[in-house]
């Protein structure tokens, strides 16, 4: 899957973050990165080598880090809409 696809995808399950380059997950929206870990509530930054999602835990913040090349699906999950 080409960057620039996958960078549509993320976009459109995530919003801007005013003030900085990061997104945050739409409300209701979970991510899914290679059919891993199921992501809530998490920032994305989508970087020019990599993308970056943090997690807060608790007291501890979480930052996994996937290079582009090395994504090769993406899932969004979310509540159907009526």
């Amino acid at each position: 899957m080409q960057k620039q696809t996958l960078e549509k995808v993320f976009e459109y399950a995530s919003s801007p973050m005013h003030g900085t380059l990061s997104r945050k997950l739409r409300k209701g929206v979970k991510l899914q990165i290679n059919e891993g870990k199921l992501f809530e509530a998490a920032t994305l930054f989508l970087g020019d080598e990599f993308v970056r999602i943090t997690e807060k835990l608790g007291e501890e913040t979480r930052n996994t880090y996937y290079a582009w090349d090395k994504i090769c699906c993406v899932s969004t999950v979310g509540k159907v809409e009526d």
